[in-house]
């Protein structure tokens, strides 16, 4: 994989790298959050490094990262694609999934506002309310296209199915689901439903949330509050296991020169022209590590290597607790979740 298997890649309207910068972990869900300063010269850097793609939601600490990101990227607005999310939300402190048209409407607002822009990129429902139609939810967002709100819609972890009924309904340009190594969901279904529809796929997680970089995360040290500590996953009964196949995919990266990071991206963003992936970082160091991968001249023979280790059938532990997965309509893996 060259330079020439990261051309830009399509988003709807916009052109983008294949590789953009989740926005969630400055802000929510792992441990304490940078200071603002760190998080503001993350931001910055990526501008600078050549990433266009930025990515945030009502959630993430409760409209704190939509505000960081509104502040720090308000006077780069035209040289960015801005997404965010609604449906999911903090309400008196919990997180609450809502996707009825009204809720839909007024979290569109507050974003607008916290983000210091008069129209969204990107507009992703974050999940699937169960208890409302995905045609009334996204519904509700093509009003929003219309009012030139939003210029164009996407959906969050939901199945092939969901998204052709919400296509059907507004064209969707992006579908976000989880997606790397050990997180395989996409190949049940909706990787090439998208690639069908035109959709771009959008792998968040592509470094398996920290376990495919060069410092992965100690489970005697993870911080309270750090969802990974409900993540099977990352649980003792499975983390040595996993452990040991990354051990192996370090030496395959060994050997082709790169690092475990590059080769876990690389990966991602070989599995068609409309995948584009966005970790996340609060290191200046490893964002421009990631960015790099769009340089690199990655063998084929390490991504067959790789995948041959680190897959559905091997990872060890679902990728969410019984409770999280029954909130999600994405399509299962086998044992892995």
């Amino acid at each position: 994989m060259g330079r020439g298997a990261c051309a830009p890649r399509r988003i709807g309207p916009f052109e983008v790298p294949a590789v953009g910068l989740g926005c969630m972990n400055l802000s929510h869900a792992y441990g304490v959050p940078p200071t603002p300063e760190a998080a503001e010269r993350l931001l910055l850097t990526a501008v600078e490094e050549g990433v266009t793609l930025f990515d945030t939601a009502a959630l993430y600490g409760f409209g704190a990262n939509e505000e960081l990101v509104g502040r720090v990227l308000a006077g780069h607005r035209d040289r960015i694609v801005l997404a965010s999310k609604c449906g999911m939300t903090g309400v008196d402190g919990r997180r609450v999934i809502d996707g009825r048209p009204e809720t839909i409407r007024r979290t569109a607002d507050e974003a607008l506002a916290r983000l210091r822009t008069d129209v969204l990129d990107l507009y992703y429902l974050h999940r699937l309310d169960r208890r409302v139609p995905v045609e009334e939810s996204v519904g509700a967002m093509a009003e929003l296209v219309a009012a030139g709100k939003v210029r164009a819609l996407g959906l969050s972890e939901v199945s092939a199915r969901t998204l052709r009924r919400a296509h059907a309904v507004h064209p969707i340009a992006a579908l976000q689901n989880e997606y790397s190594l050990w997180s395989r969901n996409p190949e049940r279904g909706t990787l090439a439903a998208a690639r069908e529809l035109g959709v771009a796929l959008v792998a968040f997680s592509p470094l398996a949330r920290g376990f495919l970089t060069s410092a992965p995360p100690d489970l005697g040290f993870l911080p309270a509050g750090d969802i990974r500590r409900g993540m099977p996953r990352f649980d003792t009964s499975h983390y040595p296991a996993n452990l040991a196949l990354r051990h192996e995919l370090e030496k395959i990266a060994d050997d082709v020169g790169l690092t475990l990071a590059q080769l876990a991206l690389a990966w991602v963003v070989s599995r068609g022209s409309h995948v584009i992936a966005i970790p996340g970082t609060r290191s200046v160091g490893h964002l421009r590590e990631n960015v790099s991968t769009l340089d690199l001249d990655v063998p084929a023979e390490a991504l067959e290597a790789a995948e041959r280790v680190l897959n559905a059938a091997t990872v060890h532990g679902a990728r969410y607790n019984d409770v999280t997965l029954a909130e999600i309509d994405t399509e299962r893996c086998g044992r892995a979740g």
